[in-house]
């Protein structure tokens, strides 16, 4: 996503159109898992390799796509279907559709929780929506004690109506996590944690209609601009994160037989 230089940019209609054809695309891709309803593929490196290619993708019946928009976009509401989630916020805004902000992510046991700071920009077309990120350094954000920093290269979701009140969702990721990760866990993100985790967001979108009617039904400063009272970031604030200037960690001796039976949920 950042071109592979050290400047901070906000992705333009080439790189929305690029992320659309990558998660549209079938060539190079091998499915990984394909059960009710959710597909997931990986790309291009070895099974070892921990900086995988993921894409996955499932058909959303009675959930229109600016609805799943809203919920991807609602860090409100992330905290009521988001189990993974230790905290989230959002850090600035950068322009009326880019911002940048905060993740953390509780990692199955007994791997150490991740945390991100990224730049994100959002794309609606029409019917149509996208959401890409790519991890970014923020002067007032460096890596904490208590988490590993990873970096996100490139992620996102292409979100497709299909048909009356009803959506195809596309999640695609590359991140390197920062460490030497046993191959039990590259694999169990396929079979387990990424079809759990799309699953998540169709369900999380069949409740939001609800849950927002009751929680500032008008407020949505990702569809108006004007509600956004984040602070203004510059981009000259902002460097590319490159994984080699971050800690890295080697997880691979950790043994799957100690994961939480929580982690064994498909």
């Amino acid at each position: 996503m950042s071109r592979g230089g050290d400047m901070v940019y906000i992705p333009d209609d080439s790189d929305f159109s690029s992320f659309r054809d990558q998660c549209e695309s079938l060539e190079g891709w091998h499915c990984r898992y394909n059960k009710a309803g959710v597909t997931v593929w990986s790309q291009g490196q070895e099974e070892s390799c921990t900086v995988q290619k993921i894409k996955t993708r499932i058909s959303c019946k009675d959930v229109p796509a600016e609805t799943l928009y809203d919920v991807l976009h609602d860090t409100r509401y992330r905290k009521k279907w988001d189990s993974n989630m230790i905290e989230t916020y959002d850090i600035g805004r950068l322009t009326v559709n880019a911002d940048v902000g905060y993740y953390s992510w509780k990692c199955p046991s007994p791997l150490k929780n991740r945390d991100f700071v990224t730049l994100r920009s959002w794309l609606p077309l029409g019917n149509d929506y996208m959401i890409i990120n790519y991890s970014v350094k923020h002067p007032k954000y460096p890596p904490r004690k208590d988490f590993v920093r990873a970096v996100s290269l490139q992620t996102g979701y292409l979100i497709k109506a299909n048909g009356a009140g009803a959506c195809v969702l596309y999640y695609l990721t590359q991140v390197d996590p920062r460490g030497s990760l046993p191959k039990w866990v590259v694999n169990r993100v396929s079979q387990f944690v990424a079809p759990k985790a799309m699953k998540k967001i169709y369900k999380a979108g069949l409740k939001y209609p609800e849950w927002k009617r009751k929680h500032d039904p008008g407020y949505k400063p990702w569809v108006y601009p004007e509600q956004n009272t984040l602070p203004s970031v510059s981009l000259d604030e902002l460097s590319v994160q490159h994984a080699d200037s971050l800690e890295n960690i080697d997880e691979t001796g950790l043994p799957e037989d100690h994961l939480s039976t929580s982690d064994h949920e498909a």
